[in-house]
């Protein structure tokens, strides 16, 4: 019993450690939370950094969870089912298209001996079952935020519950939101503080969790590229089985031109493109079955030994190196695997679960399982299996209905691509881009043009040069397994430090998925030089991209934050003679949540006018798909109450859409009003104190009558008309127009840097910044309304 309470005492002195801990703040702001905690005004009124950090969709793990659930309820039957057969379209045509060329993949050199069929199909089941089935399916898609998937929803989950984020706008994680593990002491809550306390320590681990996301989002890029040429090239190959004079480099040249029909149509959208696709991969689907069990039933039943795993022993045993470098065709059966964790923003959990279970992974061993059965009878055919396991009376049906398929296929990952995009910039991760909804009903449906244009050209290069599936499986599998790795490492520590999952059961995971995914990734890897390069390269330019994107972002925000204003700047702009006034009102953006950016004072002093109402508007992303519209904007006033200025912070998620310029300042304005008359945060100067001018009377403690009254439902008459005109004021700046104030800035290496510090900062940032959406067009700013001033910042 002592030693109970002894470890229940020292997780209660963790828990009071982690309340007192505030990221990226002083002791002030640090006080500021303790303060707000006992239900006192805040001492700090220059920043929002706290607050703009907190919303209801980051509360926790456990709530996170709720919401999901509270989300699947929300959604029928009907929806559910619909969500499923979009997905058939969208997600499982890549894995659905495999059996195209796996066994033509792991027998490059023959078949050597019968049994190696039911040692390859062994290894096929059971990678199927482990992997995509029992890993992802009933274990990875729960590891989702707040419905969305991929390595970086991955990452932002974790950033959530631990400080290790090394992007800027995620520094000041408000401690409510780590601080729910208190709730039940326990053995893995005292193991999850612990290394969330050594992860937040020790900043190698947080580059080295930065560049994992990074190296995974890449890499799932490059599945984007790699897929679309496999699969269209393995279908139309099949021609050649009838038309043996038929050269490789006409079926290249006809893919090309399916890869550049299918890149056309993705502006229509994942809903149109998944209703449209659907219906085909749902016949394929049932082609492959059905042949898959013609074929079973004519040439061999015996082929469901393979289900034993002795067989998968056997196999290594007797064919030692050979057979483990045939993993690398094996580990093509689970391709697309990703798709269905890094599309679940397309569409649910539930879904994706009931189009797997009860279509794609039954019609896929009974595929897998005819092929072997085809194979033990005519072992010759290992070339081209599939074709030639297919009924004469059907191919041409089946040579159209792959070709359909295979086109599909390309689909799952292209909209993958454009989802893990979309996140990846919404955190600084990646230039801006244009980012288009393509449906209204479900919000994580985009489509990205210069994207989609990349990817066409890179598949068409790829296709082109190098024309046939052998190099580019020996490519493909090196992207697969990498990014199972990736989200492996992720999951396990979610599930030490977000699930708090029993030790045991961790251990468990790490050991059989990570040997398995360890030993695929080994056997891949051997055939680096054979293709397996392309991956890593493209791997390697994106990666890049994105770390420069981030490193220099962060260090101009920490520029920012060095050179911020002082309040007392701001208190004098009151009394100095050189600065006027205009009528409007006037939004400034800046990247920071707290103090007045440096950026303002060079507006003054380039042009000695501020509009008689001020607004610093700090548009933030935080670690977390969506924002309720409620908690969108947060409003305080900066200084005294008669300059009109505030700082707004307007939260979005990295699936919210902006809305336009229009609404955007209607809702703004409204929310002014609404803390006007709420005499709330408006109220206040620069000690944060509850004030009225000298000339209006103070504010009444209490109203007591022969009834109780309410002390907020009654206003004496002076403070009624100096919020009439408060509201009066604001409305007529509204009518004399709102001009957006940004700054136009250079970004230089301070003279000190090394050298491969000006290379990334003056040469590689510079490249992506002048070649990337501009920031006025990225927040929807029109351009008759915008003022922009160039500033340079030395980082």
């Amino acid at each position: 019993m002592a030693s109970k309470e002894e470890e229940n005492m020292e997780l209660a002195q963790m828990a009071t450690k982690e309340t007192e801990e505030v990221v990226g703040v002083d002791n002030e702001e640090a006080n500021e939370l303790q303060a707000n905690s006992h239900g006192k005004r805040l001492k700090r009124i220059d920043s929002l950094d706290l607050e703009s950090s907190r919303v209801s969709g980051m509360a926790s793990h456990g709530s996170v969870s709720i919401n999901n659930h509270l989300h699947i309820n929300l959604l029928t039957m009907a929806s559910i089912l619909q969500l499923a057969f979009q997905s058939i379209g969208v997600v499982y045509g890549d894995i659905g298209t495999s059996p195209l060329y796996v066994f033509a993949s792991t027998f490059t050199d023959g078949i050597r001996h019968p049994d190696d069929i039911l040692g390859a199909l062994s290894l096929i089941i059971y990678s199927l079952t482990l992997l995509p089935l029992l890993k992802y399916v009933f274990i990875v898609l729960w590891a989702n935020d707040n419905g969305d998937g991929g390595t970086f929803a991955l990452y932002s989950l974790i950033c959530r519950h631990a400080k290790v984020s090394v992007v800027p706008s995620q520094q000041a994680e408000d401690k409510e939101l780590s601080t729910y593990k208190l709730a039940i002491p326990s053995r893995q809550l005292k193991r999850a503080l612990k290394i969330k306390e050594a992860l937040e320590k020790s900043n190698a681990a947080k580059t080295v969790l930065l560049i994992l996301a990074l190296l995974g989002t890449s890499m799932v890029i490059g599945d984007g590229v790699l897929t679309p040429c496999i699969s269209v090239i393995s279908a139309v190959q099949g021609i050649k089985t009838v038309h043996s004079s038929l050269s490789q480099e006409v079926v290249a040249m006809i893919s090309v031109a399916i890869l550049v029909i299918l890149f056309s149509i993705q502006r229509f959208g994942t809903q149109k493109v998944g209703y449209s696709f659907a219906p085909a991969i749902l016949i394929w689907y049932l082609f492959i079955s059905i042949i898959g069990i013609y074929n079973i039933a004519k040439h061999d039943t015996s082929v469901f030994k393979a289900f034993y795993p002795k067989y998968i022993f056997d196999y290594f045993r007797r064919n030692t190196k050979q057979g483990w470098i045939s993993l690398g065709g094996i580990v093509l059966c689970i391709t697309g695997t990703e798709a269905m964790f890094a599309d679940l923003g397309h569409f649910s959990v539930r879904s994706i679960q009931i189009a797997f279970t009860g279509i794609v992974y039954p019609a896929l061993i009974c595929a897998y399982v005819g092929q072997a059965a085809y194979l033990r009878k005519f072992p010759e055919d290992v070339a081209d299996t599939f074709y030639k396991s297919t009924p004469n009376g059907i191919y041409w049906p089946m040579f159209v209905v792959a070709i359909i398929a295979a086109v599909i296929a390309s689909q799952a990952m292209i909209s993958a691509t454009f989802s893990i995009i979309k996140q990846s910039m919404a955190l600084d991760c990646f230039p801006r881009v244009t980012v288009i909804h393509t449906s209204s009903k479900y919000e994580g449906q985009v489509y990205i043009p210069e994207i989609n244009f990349i990817l066409m050209i890179a598949c068409v290069v790829v296709t082109a040069s190098f024309k046939d599936t052998t190099k580019i499986g020996n490519a493909y599998g090196i992207a697969v397994v990498g990014v199972m790795i990736v989200t492996s490492t992720f999951l396990t520590l979610v599930m030490l430090i977000i699930w708090q999952t029993h030790l045991f059961l961790v251990a468990i995971f790490v050991i059989v998925f990570g040997a398995i995914e360890m030993v695929f990734f080994s056997a891949v890897l051997y055939k680096f030089p054979q293709g397996g390069y392309l991956p890593l390269a493209f791997a390697l330019v994106l990666l890049f991209v994105m770390y420069v994107w981030q490193y220099v972002h962060a260090k101009r925000y920490a520029y920012e934050l060095e050179q911020k204003v002082s309040t007392e700047y701001i208190s004098s702009l009151g009394s100095s003679l050189s600065v006027s006034k205009v009528p409007g009102i006037g939004l400034l953006y800046t990247e920071l949540a707290h103090g007045v950016p440096a950026i303002f004072a060079h507006f003054v002093r380039n042009l000695p006018a501020i509009h008689s109402v001020l607004v610093f508007v700090c548009v933030k992303y935080l670690p977390v798909n969506t924002v309720p519209d409620g908690e969108r904007f947060l409003v305080r006033c900066i200084g005294p109450k008669e300059q009109k200025m505030y700082r707004c912070i307007a939260r979005y998620g990295y699936r919210d859409t902006r809305t336009g310029n229009v609404e955007f300042e209607n809702q703004l304005l409204e929310f002014l009003k609404k803390c006007i008359l709420s005499d709330d945060t408006h109220t206040c100067d620069m000690n944060n104190q509850p004030q009225c001018n000298e000339n209006y009377c103070s504010r009444r403690e209490s109203v007591v009558d022969i009834g109780v009254v309410s002390e907020n439902a009654v206003m004496n008459a002076c403070t009624m008309e100096n919020v009439e005109e408060e509201l009066d004021f604001l409305e007529n700046a509204k009518k004399s127009g709102v001009v957006y104030l940004m700054g136009d800035s250079e970004v230089i290496a301070s003279k000190d840097s090394s050298l491969l510090k000006r290379f990334i900062v003056n040469y590689a940032y510079d490249i992506l910044k002048r070649n990337c959406r501009k920031g006025q067009a990225a927040l929807e700013i029109p351009h008759r309304n915008l003022l922009q001033v160039g500033m340079t910042y030395y980082i």
